[in-house]
């Protein structure tokens, strides 16, 4: 395959997936990110930007190590589902999480933005 196609191919299909994850994450919070977001709300900010890049992180490494594109979209499906299951993980454990990110409270919001981010960098590097 030519390589600007696969390029193609690969982004597209990326793209894609990270508005798949968006329509899935921000409908698995029981907040509204978006709404919040347009807001001023910089507590949605950080959880949701910091759940996007621990999730992009996971497709570029995806992208990165694996020879074919099954291979890339069974990892990142497999990345989105630890993202989302982290999410749900993480506000169980540390309860009122909607809440708290609902009235902007800024120092949650980071904390689960961070929490992503963290996870999102491990399961990268479980792909190499």
């Amino acid at each position: 395959m030519h390589p600007a196609l696969a390029y193609l191919i690969y982004i597209a299909t990326s793209f894609a997936m990270l508005g798949l994850f968006l329509l899935v994450y921000t409908r698995v919070t029981p907040h509204r990110e978006f709404t919040l977001i347009r807001e001023g709300n910089i507590a949605a900010a950080l959880s949701l930007g910091g759940a996007v890049l621990g999730f992009s992180l996971t497709l570029s490494s995806s992208i990165q190590h694996n020879a074919t594109f099954a291979m890339f979209l069974l990892w990142a499906f497999g990345a989105f589902a630890v993202q989302v299951v982290a999410y749900l993980v993480a506000a169980r454990a540390l309860g009122g999480v909607s809440e708290a990110i609902s009235s902007d409270n800024r120092g949650m919001g980071a904390v689960m933005g961070v929490i992503s981010l963290s996870v999102g960098v491990v399961n990268a590097a479980c792909l190499t």
